[in-house]
């Protein structure tokens, strides 16, 4: 029997072709439906606030302070590593007399090393040379009025430092001076008059003249020079007279240690 056509001319395979889903409208339709694939979202691009530069600043800072500090410990320690004669060449200003002047280290002529009585010297306070048998004490002693030339280049010869300074000079100078002697041994301090330079510093055959007791130059001649220019060794005494006045007083022959 033949199949009857559907009104409209649609038969089964129409029907089927309806409910399919290639129509444009369908699941399976261009894209833009419901089930089609959309363009991705743009995301923003976020904009950073100005970089606080405070603490890198700070970190750079402390960064070559370190390193500054480094540095100076290495050339420091470097320094005290040379030889004594060289650390104490290499003060600016120093006077070596050994170099420049030798025969005001020797015995003036017609005397011995050690002889009593008024001395007359060339170098003003004097760095070497005959003097008394006595040595002025040099345990730290800090003498308000001058002393006898004399007895203080003994205590050269035993490896002191001897730090002078004007009478005039100001007070605060006089003890900024005076915090570097109290309490050390092979040092001592005094006024001198007549010198041509605020602050004066001796060791046997060495001098050094500044203006202003915060130069640094001051604390490097003691290091230097404290005990390593000594003519009778490291173990030479201090422990002398402790009179002031220039007039030296004869005590005798001490001995020498």
């Amino acid at each position: 029997m033949a199949t009857k056509a559907t009104k409209g001319g649609r038969g089964p395979q129409a029907t089927a072709g309806r409910k399919g889903g290639g129509g444009a409208g369908g699941p399976g339709g261009k894209a833009g439906g419901p089930g089609g694939k959309g363009r991705k979202p743009i995301t923003p691009v976020r904009v950073g606030k100005d970089r606080n530069w405070g603490p890198i600043a700070i970190f750079a800072a402390v960064i070559l302070l370190a390193g500054a500090i480094i540095g100076y410990a290495f050339i420091s320690a470097q320094r005290e590593s040379m030889p004594w004669q060289e650390r104490a060449a290499s003060i600016e200003g120093i006077v070596n007399f050994a170099e420049t002047q030798p025969d005001v280290l020797q015995p003036f002529p017609g005397m011995q090393s050690h002889e009593p009585g008024d001395l007359t010297y060339t170098v003003n306070p004097p760095v070497g040379g005959t003097h008394n048998p006595a040595w002025q004490n040099c345990q730290g002693d800090v003498y308000t009025a001058p002393i006898a030339s004399e007895h203080a280049v003994h205590s050269l010869e035993h490896g002191a430092v001897w730090i002078t300074h004007d009478p005039a000079l100001d007070a605060a100078q006089v003890e900024r001076l005076a915090s570097r002697v109290r309490g050390q041994d092979k040092i001592f301090m005094s006024p001198v008059p007549g010198l041509d330079s605020p602050i004066s510093l001796q060791a046997w055959g060495w001098q050094l003249k500044v203006d202003d007791a915060g130069d640094d130059r001051i604390d490097t001649f003691i290091r230097a020079l404290k005990v390593n220019a000594s003519q009778e060794g490291p173990s030479a005494r201090c422990d002398g007279v402790t009179t002031t006045g220039d007039q030296p007083v004869d005590l005798g022959a001490p001995t020498d240690g």
